[in-house]
């Protein structure tokens, strides 16, 4: 079970750090991602890092202002998003696949988080 937090109201230019902690005893093996839907929109890939920590990737869209990290002593993915705009504003989903190495695939992720609502206002 993945649980994300962090989410809320901010204005252009804040930032803000989303948080996931996962449920389960093997969190260390488990490649993260975060993935979010505006309305109207598909889900689209943001960032990912892979099981061992030391391969992240990033959408173009969010590269050099967004950065995903893991604490694996508390089971939690964090995304720590600056420069936030008005186009990031959607529902922000945490997923989580066995052993992964940082996909941008969305069929790749077995687990997934209810979403949290990021709203960034101009």
């Amino acid at each position: 079970q993945l649980v994300e937090s962090g989410g809320g109201l901010v204005q252009a230019g804040d930032s803000l750090t989303l948080s996931c902690v996962a449920s389960v005893h093997t969190f260390s093996l488990y490649a993260e991602a975060w993935f979010r839907q505006a309305p109207g929109k598909e889900r689209e890939f943001v960032a990912a890092i892979d099981w061992t920590g030391d391969m992240t990737r990033y959408a173009d869209s969010v590269k050099d202002r967004f950065i995903i990290s893991r604490d694996n002593a508390k089971s939690t993915v964090y995304l720590h998003m600056n420069s936030l705009k008005p186009d990031d504003t959607a529902v922000y989903y945490c997923a989580g696949q066995f052993r992964g190495l940082a996909s941008s695939r969305e069929y790749e992720y077995r687990y997934w988080g209810q979403g949290t609502q990021v709203t960034v206002s101009s």
